[in-house]
């Protein structure tokens, strides 16, 4: 399987040091074949090894694993899920979409609900979108200030680690798409009536503060990547290259974990069948 797993290191947030966006190309194709047909073959494959070894984690019911994306609007949140995870049982993965909070859900700390869906063993969950909104769209609109962002990031981190120590691998991805790709990507929503309803006036209105996003995103992964939970930058201008880097990063976690069918309980040479 190693020949299959393109070399990605590079994506991957170094814990402890400053992040530049502005260093990272959202349209990189490093470590990935040059041709869209040659990457989506690839996809392909991946997703088979991910059907496996969903299998096999489902059966063994040990590990649990966690992908979160985040990135903004238009990113391919939505896309990853439907691409990487198409050829995949649905019965062993659950998507996770944290919008914005109920009455209920604000009532209480910012974790409680972010908690409340964390895989349960043999699980694979993904979180479109998750607790890192509470330390970028708040930053973003000064709900909350620099020192309360700091506490949450160390509050964050602790989380993290809670759940890796509990046996819980965790996948960070933010999706890293340039600000001329989402004017692109808003204008197609606009012209194309099959994906009106995706448009939002909103979403014009959180582009205006895209530098405001972007020094957020660098503060909250700089903060929040970490040995144990690492955040990895794709590039995401291409639907192509965005898929087959959050897969290989994917498959390579869970084949690190080596998952195994359990042994029988019984001794099945002495059943007979009749």
């Amino acid at each position: 399987m190693a020949a299959l797993l393109p070399d990605l290191d590079h994506l991957r947030v170094p814990p402890g040091k400053p992040l530049s966006l502005a260093g990272r190309d959202p349209d990189s194709k490093r470590g990935l074949p040059d041709g869209k047909a040659d990457r989506v073959a690839l996809l392909t494959k991946l997703g088979e090894r991910l059907d496996a070894l969903q299998d096999v984690l489902s059966a063994e019911a040990k590990h649990k694993v966690l992908l979160v994306l985040q990135g903004m609007d238009t990113s391919g949140k939505d896309g990853t899920v439907r691409n990487v995870f198409g050829t995949v049982d649905p019965l062993g993965v659950r998507v996770a979409a944290f919008k914005v909070p109920s009455e209920a859900e604000r009532a209480r700390d910012y974790l409680w609900r972010v908690h409340a869906q964390v895989p349960a063993a043999g699980e694979i969950v993904i979180f479109n979108r998750s607790h890192y909104e509470d330390v970028l769209v708040t930053r973003v609109h000064g709900w909350v200030d620099a020192r309360e962002c700091a506490r949450r990031y160390a509050q964050i981190n602790d989380f993290e680690r809670m759940l890796t120590e509990t046996g819980t691998t965790i996948v960070k991805c933010m999706l890293h798409i340039s600000k001329d790709e989402q004017r692109k990507r808003l204008e197609d929503r606009r012209t194309d009536p099959v994906k009106h309803f995706k448009f939002s006036l909103g979403d014009l209105e959180e582009r205006k503060l895209w530098d405001n996003y972007m020094t957020a995103y660098e503060q909250a992964l700089g903060a929040t990547s970490s040995e144990h939970a690492p955040w990895h930058v794709i590039p995401a201008n291409s639907n192509s290259t965005r898929n087959a880097c959050v897969a290989a990063l994917l498959v390579a976690a869970i084949e690190r974990l080596k998952p195994a069918y359990p042994e029988p309980t019984t001794d099945l040479s002495k059943i007979v069948i009749v």
